[in-house]
């Protein structure tokens, strides 16, 4: 099992304490876990950037596809099996696993892969050399070369990062994989949905609340009124160029509807909460997870809906909350404060840890902890409810999900599943394909 740490693409380390291994190890798994390079050092791309074999973006990727070599070429001396390796990832990480499903090199090394709360991400080309051209300015450099970079010191580079990043703040990725014509010749949900994984086992899955994690760490659930509510919600849909597909007011009236059918909150960071985890998490996965599968491919879904107890309950289940889970670090107290300890989590860690490594094992996440885990197809959506309960669930929360499905349509469906990667899918309706060539821009 091959950890890809998340972090926006732009922080993380496989080497922190919440991935330590020893509990899957245990478990008959080799885990291994690898850095990759990070924000502008990995992501940057532009075609002035090109090098003599023609690539001039996804340096982070080929640091994730060198890693993937590393295991085939190795991991026999230490017991891992190089025919059965299961990629796994969360957030960055688990769209970086979108991407090496897409990727030629990387491809033929993976057998399994397993998505948490991630899907498929990539900008075009033109979108992330205009972050590229903006951090050149920031720099003072008249021109994009791979030589003018060099000559700039690492500390400045990051300086400059950080200053060009604003406008993503709290909505969107500005560093992420780059649809460049080369290592990713078109957007990895085309691809995975035209049946390039088709060999591949994915299990892939959200946590209920992911966006909580978000509007808590940046206070802002704190001042969201109805008027605000209108307006963060309007942002995301703005920035993803979709004003003309989803109505905002229609949206929020279409949540708040199911929510009171399930006696759930009104309160308006609530709303905001659970949709803008369905538009940046939930329908990208569900989608990935049926594309996957009309291609002949097996895939399984889970709804991870324990809460957690760090500042009141304000988080929920909220993102990265199901890692300690995974992992099995809920017994360390400083996890615990953060994710809730004692035997409920040990019981519910047992169990993922059981269903990742029976996936890991045969491709089929079914085992005496959790039970039958059927197959996730559109006439039944079988999801696999991992919380306090652990049980077999059919199309949860279903009318946000079918709405947001219906208003997207194909469009939504085929150019990009990940609708907070603004410069994405602006690039993907303008160029058609998303798909460019780092020789010639185009």
């Amino acid at each position: 099992m091959v950890f890809v740490h998340g972090g926006g693409f732009a922080g993380g380390s496989g080497a922190v304490g919440l991935y330590r291994g020893e509990q899957l190890a245990r478990r008959g798994v080799v885990l291994v876990t690898f850095n990759y390079r990070l924000g502008a050092l990995g992501w940057l791309a532009h075609p002035g950037l090109a090098d003599e074999e023609g690539a001039c973006a996804n340096w982070g990727l080929s640091d994730q596809v060198a890693a993937l070599a590393w295991v085939r070429d190795n991991i026999a001396a230490f017991g891992g099996d190089p025919g059965n390796v299961t990629v796994f990832g969360e957030s960055a990480g688990a769209m970086s696993v979108a991407a090496l499903l897409a990727t030629d090199a990387a491809r033929p090394t993976i057998r399994r892969a397993i998505l948490q709360s991630g899907a498929a991400a990539a900008a075009g080309l033109d979108a992330a050399a205009g972050l590229a051209e903006a951090l050149a300015g920031e720099l003072g450099l008249s021109s994009i070369s791979a030589g003018a970079l060099r000559s700039v010191p690492a500390e400045r580079i990051l300086d400059a990062q950080r200053a060009v990043v604003g406008d993503y703040e709290g909505i969107g990725l500005p560093f992420q994989p780059v649809v460049d014509g080369a290592m990713l010749k078109r957007h990895p949900a085309v691809e995975i949905a035209a049946g390039c994984a088709a060999g591949v086992d994915v299990l892939v899955g959200t946590n209920r609340d992911e966006w909580a994690f978000f509007t808590f760490t940046t206070a802002a659930s704190k001042a969201i009124d109805e008027a605000r509510l209108g307006r963060l919600v309007g942002r995301h849909v703005a920035f993803a160029g979709l004003e003309d597909l989803v109505s905002t007011e229609e949206l929020i009236e279409v949540v708040k509807r199911a929510r009171r059918r399930r006696g759930e909150s009104l309160g308006p960071a609530d709303l905001y909460t659970a949709i803008a985890t369905d538009w940046a998490f939930r329908l990208p996965s569900l989608r990935l997870a049926e594309g996957h599968g009309t291609a002949h491919g097996r895939s399984f879904s889970y709804l991870f809906d324990w809460e957690a107890p760090f500042g009141g309950g304000a988080l929920g289940s909220c993102h990265a909350l199901e890692l300690p889970f995974v992992f099995g670090t809920v017994k360390n107290p400083i996890v615990a404060a953060f994710a809730g300890g004692g035997p409920g989590a040990e019981q519910l860690s047992d169990r993922m840890q059981a269903a990742w490594v029976a996936f890991a094992a045969s491709g089929d996440p079914s085992c005496e902890e959790v039970g039958e885990w059927p197959v996730y197809e559109p006439s039944r959506r079988a999801t696999m409810r991992l919380g306090p309960v652990v049980e077999v669930v059919h199309a949860p929360r279903e009318e946000e999900r079918a709405w947001l499905d219906r208003a997207l349509g194909p469009y939504g469906q085929a150019e990009t599943l990940t609708l907070q990667q603004g410069g994405g899918v602006r690039a993907s309706r303008a160029e058609g394909t998303g798909t460019g060539t780092c020789g010639t821009g185009t």
